[in-house]
């Protein structure tokens, strides 16, 4: 069964079928590809020996204004909330929006099990506390997002997912680096739609982005927390991990726009032409994340768009080789993934700009 197919004509909730459908929709929260949100593991323990002393001001300041749980009421539907006719839905649209829900609520979940888990694993009173409160917040966000599905017949079992979805194990620090730029992209991304939305009520194609402004404060403190806990050793941000930097910067911003890509009916209807939305998410977040990296991503390159251009090119024939299969798909997919090596290399060498990094990271939403 194709996704058009499975998602185009959802079943009744009392349907017998419903629970296939259900299945079939956490499988495919379940996959972990380059492009897909992934479930991470990392050194626990390590995580746990983390002493905040060098910036404890801010750090009580910020688990100060998470105790307080701003959002604690947020994520109800309300008389703002309208149904949406899933079956009157155009094929195409219903299923690349159905594929952004998924995507997100992946996301947003992959967050609430490694904070869960790094809050059970800990015993330091600082982090625990933290992961403590982020774990809360991604929770919300999935749940949100799960009762949204669950309007057009189908979602993703939770708990299942948790078994099923592959786990990567990522060394704390490039958790940090990984997580940080998740969150400050999310907040960029969002809040993005959401201005756009209020100067164009008429493209609102579901209320669920009625709730991006709160949602995506909730991602900018998340992102602050870990510019907080890279902050804790200087070793983090200089010397050779520098590179790691760099490398993060260009994994997370290349594979935003590649997935952006994917959906050109979604983003048609909201009315956001693909190429500046991403051009203003990713020009948000390299001046967000000034706060703590010492280096940016040089956006005005002429390399930097032509090789997102190629990259874009290579994931659509990789994905065309995937669907041919047989001896021509193989070949097929070994030689869009070479392409896309090579490309992201490309996008690797291009010489990033330094950026003084200030005494305090502290910022907050502005945009």
């Amino acid at each position: 069964m194709n996704a058009s197919t499975e998602f185009t004509n959802p079943k009744p909730t009392n349907s017998p079928l419903r629970k296939h459908i259900v299945t079939e929709t956490t499988e495919m929260a379940a996959e972990t590809t380059l492009l897909d949100p992934r479930f991470y593991t990392t050194d626990f323990d390590e995580m746990d020996r983390i002493d905040v002393s060098p910036v404890r001001e801010e750090w009580d300041r910020l688990i100060a204004q998470m105790k307080s749980d701003p959002n604690k009421k947020h994520f109800k539907k309300n008389e703002a909330w309208n149904e949406i006719d899933w079956d009157g839905m155009e094929p195409e649209l219903k299923k690349e929006m159905i594929d952004f829900l998924v995507s997100s609520l992946t996301a947003e979940f992959s967050g609430c099990v490694l904070y869960k888990e790094m809050k059970r694993r800990g015993s330091n009173p600082d982090i625990c506390e933290l992961f403590s409160y982020m774990s809360r917040d991604e929770a919300r966000h999935a749940g949100f997002i799960n009762d949204a599905l669950r309007e057009a017949g189908i979602g993703v079992n939770l708990g299942f997912l948790t078994k099923a979805k592959q786990y990567t194990y990522f060394k704390p620090k490039f958790i940090y680096y990984a997580t940080y730029l998740s969150e400050k992209i999310g907040y960029a991304r969002y809040i993005t739609i959401y201005r756009h939305l209020e100067k164009h009520p008429d493209k609102m194609i579901h209320p669920i982005f009625k709730w991006f402004e709160e949602w995506c404060n909730d991602e900018f403190s998340h992102g602050e927390a870990f510019a907080l806990l890279m902050r804790t050793d200087p070793k983090l941000t200089s010397g050779r991990n520098k590179l790691w930097i760099k490398f993060f910067l260009i994994a997370v911003y290349s594979v935003m726009c590649v997935r952006d890509h994917q959906r050109p009916a979604f983003h048609k209807a909201l009315g956001i032409d693909i190429e500046e939305y991403d051009r203003e998410v990713l020009r948000k977040t390299s001046e967000i994340s000034k706060q703590i990296f010492p280096l940016e991503i040089d956006l005005d390159n002429p390399r930097w768009e032509r090789g997102l251009t190629r990259l874009r090119a290579a994931f659509v024939d990789m994905d065309a080789a995937k669907r041919r299969g047989g001896i021509g798909g193989l070949f097929g997919k070994a030689y869009a993934g070479a392409r896309i090596g090579k490309n992201f290399v490309g996008l690797y060498l291009i010489p990033s700009k330094k950026n003084t990094v200030p005494e305090s990271s502290h910022l907050v939403p502005a945009y």
